[in-house]
């Protein structure tokens, strides 16, 4: 960090603008002097390195945080209003999901760094049965642990009868729809379906109960859960409607209780999330000291990020990430005093946003559909996908292609398991013409059947990467006589139609990443209620889903990492041959954090994000 640090003020690095303009006047006033598009593209990749240089590279690699002071109040935006304060709702609104994590704890977290599982708020300990080949988790919940209220004095213990509450009655009840559902379920040797059974031992342990090993119990049954005293009420009473309106934005957000470092105080509709420090939260410094160590958290709602970008420049916020236009910008003007603030930089990002094409049989009426559940039209697709533009001109150069399946961070992943189908525009021809597609004398590339090929491209609205993103591969597929129309959609909207109405064409959109090969258990599985291109099958649509389902669920149980690693291989080969989903690409990622916060507790990685849970004010 020091060495970077110290370059800063001897680099000067020109802006994109200026390299491009440069090359340009170069190319057509000098002969001597012209530059072809690979040395523009050269001095596009040097100016890239330099402004990457001027950034700061600190990944978490498992450091003690340091005892700091508390007060202070830390200022930030978010782009939207929460659809509700209900931990269920959460599950499908990220605005939601955002707000809300402050007031909930896993059971354990992951140390990256380590490599290990480690204690949040249960203790575990993991019991195999040889015999019976079965596998039990028991936690332990810490006897520090409330469900309090802000300006209250009231406390409720943590216990056991939430987490099972929350397992068997929310999760587990089909009616509400979890995303966790799919979880508690493995499939048997003999293909039969078994379920992960919860035991409460007494009020602060439970169990999960395993009909088969599993290779990774803890990932498989850590979460998070609500107070079983209030979402208990509320379905006994109403039912599955009155459990979605339990919390809703319209409740006083001092009734709503935390477990987690964080009380709701106050909520004005439009304008501002505010959050207090929560007293009883059990986790303190080495030295005895409250976490969090801000006082109070004001997050303005702000959907624009042009704005957002503006109130950080100004000050008013404490961190923003860069888009990679402002990038440039922001390295020129950080400073390393008080008033200023340092960029922080990570390798490509986990979340990485894919293709997909609807192959749900609803729509099989329609043309599209028969396109594509067709595999070589899904793989000319993906070779009319052309990364290298949308990295240049999307980008700024600040990413990567992403030609592989599995995270890089994923202890399964394999670099010599890629992609074939890349951007190669004949090659795409070759594979439609194989299909029985044919251009026209007009150059409209049609079906068999003489239906010209024309299909909607969806993406989240106002988001401007996406837009360029779609713009680019609408123009490759015009070249073949593909038309794309791309629909701007709004983000619930969007996620109704993947979810439950599925009257969608093509789609843009990120999943998470597979840090853990076994993430996504209900999204990669065939029954699963975001296997997105045909949710919720009764069995396997095709031969290739089948497979993919029984090596997901061998690999789950695989406790010899040899044979768990000749599994994942073979999945993560089919998922690139079937191209379900097309990654785009992996961005490299920016933050800026205000200097008057101490740095020795802020770290940035491509896998923990910007981590500032233990941020307190620096000491000047």
């Amino acid at each position: 960090m020091g060495g970077t640090q110290k370059r800063r003020g001897a680099l000067y690095a020109l802006t994109w603008t200026a390299v491009c303009a440069a090359a340009a006047c170069m190319c057509s006033c000098c002969g001597e002097q012209e530059y072809t598009e690979a040395q523009i593209q050269a001095l596009r990749e040097q100016e890239t390195a330099r402004l990457v240089e001027r950034t700061i590279n600190k990944p978490w690699r498992g450091e003690a945080f340091a005892a700091n002071q508390q007060g202070g109040v830390w200022y930030d935006v978010i782009s939207a209003d929460p659809k509700s304060f209900n931990l269920l709702i959460a599950e499908q609104d990220s605005a939601t999901a955002g707000i809300i994590s402050g007031l909930h704890e896993y059971l354990v977290d992951y140390d990256y760094a380590k490599k290990k599982w480690v204690p949040q708020c249960a203790f575990f300990d993991i019991r195999v049965n040889e015999q019976e080949q079965t596998v039990s988790v028991y936690y332990t919940l810490r006897d520090n642990l409330y469900w309090s209220f802000y300006g209250s004095d009231t406390k409720i213990p943590v216990t056991s009868d939430d987490v099972v509450f929350w397992y068997n009655e929310i999760e587990g009840d089909p009616a509400f729809h979890s995303s966790a559902y799919n979880s508690q379920f493995v499939t048997l040797e003999n293909g039969e379906t078994a379920h992960i059974d919860i035991e409460k031992i007494d009020e602060k342990t439970f169990a999960f109960h395993f009909p088969r090993m599993d290779a990774n119990p803890l990932l498989s049954t850590n979460r998070t859960f609500g107070p079983s005293f209030i979402y208990r009420k509320a379905k006994e009473t109403g039912g599955v409607q009155a459990v979605l309106d339990t919390f809703s934005v319209a409740c006083d957000v001092r009734s709503i209780p935390s477990m987690g470092r964080w009380f709701i105080k106050e909520y004005t509709p439009g304008l501002r999330v505010v959050f207090a420090r929560n007293p009883d939260y059990w986790e303190h410094d080495a030295d005895g000291g409250m976490l969090p160590y801000p006082d109070e958290m004001i997050c303005t709602i702000i959907p624009d990020p042009n704005t957002q970008y503006l109130l950080f420049k100004q000050g008013s916020i404490e961190s923003t990430a860069f888009r990679p236009e402002e990038l440039d910008s922001a390295v020129q003007d950080s400073s390393a005093s008080a008033e200023g603030y340092t960029v922080y930089g990570a390798e490509g990002s986990l979340v990485v946003p894919f293709w997909s094409f609807n192959q749900n049989p609803v729509n099989r009426d329609k043309p599209y559909y028969t396109w594509f559940t067709t595999k070589e039209f899904r793989q000319a697709m993906s070779c009319l996908l052309d990364r290298d533009r949308i990295i240049t001109q999307t980008y700024r150069g600040l990413a990567s292609p992403k030609y592989d399946f599995f995270a890089s961070a994923n202890p399964y992943y394999n670099e010599e398991i890629q992609l074939e189908y890349r951007c190669d525009a004949a090659r795409a021809v070759t594979l439609l013409e194989s299909a029985g597609f044919a251009r026209d004398p007009e150059g409209v590339m049609r079906d068999s059947a003489g239906n010209a090929v024309e299909f909607d491209l969806s993406i989240q609205a106002d988001t401007g990467i996406l837009t360029d993103m779609a713009s680019i591969i609408a123009e490759s597929c015009a070249q073949v006589g593909i038309r794309i129309n791309i629909r701007q959609v709004d983000f619930q909207k969007l996620v109704q139609q993947l979810t439950s109405s599925y009257d969608w064409q093509s789609v843009f959109i990120g999943l998470g990443a597979n840090y853990w090969p076994t993430q996504g258990s209900n999204v990669w599985p065939s029954n699963g209620n975001l296997h997105l291109w045909y949710p919720l099958q009764q069995t396997p649509a095709t031969e290739w889903e089948a497979r993919i389902d029984y090596l997901y669920n061998e690999g789950s149980a695989a406790a010899d990492p040899a044979y768990a690693q000749t599994v994942w291989d073979e999945y993560q080969r089919i998922i690139l041959e079937q191209c379900p989903v097309i990654y785009l690409v992996s961005s490299q990622s920016f933050v800026g954090v205000r200097n008057r916060w101490d740095s020795r507790n802020i770290y940035y990685d491509n896998v923990g994000g910007l981590q500032t849970e233990y941020v307190g004010l620096r000491q000047f």
